[in-house]
């Protein structure tokens, strides 16, 4: 029981602290300084997949004409993906020549609606955001400027969430964002980010390949890229608000696919694995999805351990943490407050419930192509964010 304890509490360990650590420690001997340019101004096509959107399509699409980059550089591409409510018509109504709408008469998901954008995009870069994501005039130019460097290939920035109320789902998540955020800026250093933030992230145009239906385009285009020799990095100037939601139902299906995603990715996307991006999916994806495992292994091993003084202390230790994130789970399903010290127990543990249900999911043929969003994350609540 003793190994078993302490292999549970290495696999914990190096998934959140030692891959952090083994990646700034990279950074000391190879990392990339590429040279950015604030007057490289190429063209960009902004291409959104929505479904359903009426809530936020009319000011995201507002929002994005109107960011600070030259006019004739830039065009913005809608696919309404077999919408049934007034997305189309909310789109129709904005009159600008730059604006591009494709409707889906059948709905096909996010992925085969980007494929068909691309194919009208004439923009040397692709930028990828959602329906949702709130991002201010200058990010564009933030994540423009690094590919002066023609070693670069694909550019992503964060996402922060707007929480109401400080709920128990959108606070855990806002710090999840934060480590996620560290994590990309780390890898960022090496030249190396794994995978994107699918709100905010720029590619060369002549590096897309069409996307796997059932795969996240946040993954599979950054791995892609990878392989043929570009960098991936991280501009921390390039931040998008987003309204998270506060369901832990939508939270825990939302994580769910993501791993079932990652997993087929793996499998699908093998042969565009090098071994440094391969060790990556390994210890931030994989070994993280599984967390639930050395979690329970530590449980376990302390409980039978916890005639010795030292066991019978961390027994305790996790007793409280539980007990915080049942607190957390208490307080989320009857939509009150709470700080982190409730929040992040809560989130934890239902991100490794959700992520290992995922990978089980993968593993059975499940697929994910098409999907349904989080209701109680869309809908602008404010003007100011």
């Amino acid at each position: 029981m003793t190994l078993l304890f302490w292999i549970g509490v290495a696999w914990l360990g190096y998934v959140y602290v030692g891959y952090p650590l083994v990646l700034a420690v990279l950074a000391l001997v190879r990392r990339v300084r590429p040279v950015m340019r604030d007057d490289f101004l190429p063209t960009v096509s902004v291409l959104i997949a929505a479904h359903n959107e009426e809530r936020d399509i009319g000011w995201k699409v507002n929002e994005t004409l109107g960011w600070d980059y030259p006019s004739e550089r830039l065009e913005v591409l809608v696919a309404s993906d077999a919408s049934e409510d007034r997305t189309d018509e909310i789109v129709q109504a904005i009159k600008d020549s730059r604006l591009t709408l494709l409707r889906m008469e059948k709905r096909g998901g996010k992925n085969r609606a980007l494929n068909r954008l691309v194919q009208r995009a004439r923009g040397e870069l692709l930028f990828f955001t959602d329906a949702n994501a709130h991002i201010a005039a200058e990010c564009l130019r933030r994540l423009v400027r690094h590919f002066a460097d023609k070693r670069v290939g694909c550019v992503t920035g964060d996402t922060h969430f707007w929480q109401q109320d400080s709920a128990v789902v959108g606070k855990g998540a806002g710090v999840y964002s934060d480590y996620e955020s560290t994590i990309r800026h780390l890898e960022s250093e090496i030249g190396s980010v794994l995978a994107c933030d699918g709100a905010i992230f720029c590619m060369r145009r002549s590096l897309f390949e069409p996307l796997f239906p059932e795969l996240a385009n946040d993954l599979e285009l950054p791995l892609r890229v990878g392989r043929a020799g570009y960098w991936i990095r991280h501009e921390r100037g390039a931040r998008v608000f987003e309204k998270d939601t506060h369901s832990p139902w939508e939270s825990f299906c939302q994580r769910r696919r993501i791993s079932a995603q990652g997993m087929l990715a793996m499998w699908k996307l093998r042969g565009s694995l090098s071994w440094l991006s391969g060790w990556q999916f390994i210890s931030r994806k994989l070994l993280r999805w599984l967390t639930l495992i050395p979690l329970a292994w530590v449980t376990v091993s302390a409980l039978a351990l916890s005639g010795r003084p030292v066991f019978a202390v961390i027994l305790m230790l996790q007793v409280v943490f539980y007990g915080l994130a049942l607190a957390g789970l208490i307080l989320a399903l009857s939509g009150r407050s709470a700080g982190r010290y409730v929040s992040v127990p809560f989130y934890v543990l239902l991100g490794s419930l959700s992520t290992l249900v995922g990978v089980v999911d993968a593993c059975l043929g499940r697929r994910f192509a098409v999907w349904e969003i989080p209701t109680l994350s869309r809908g602008r609540d404010q003007e100011t964010w």
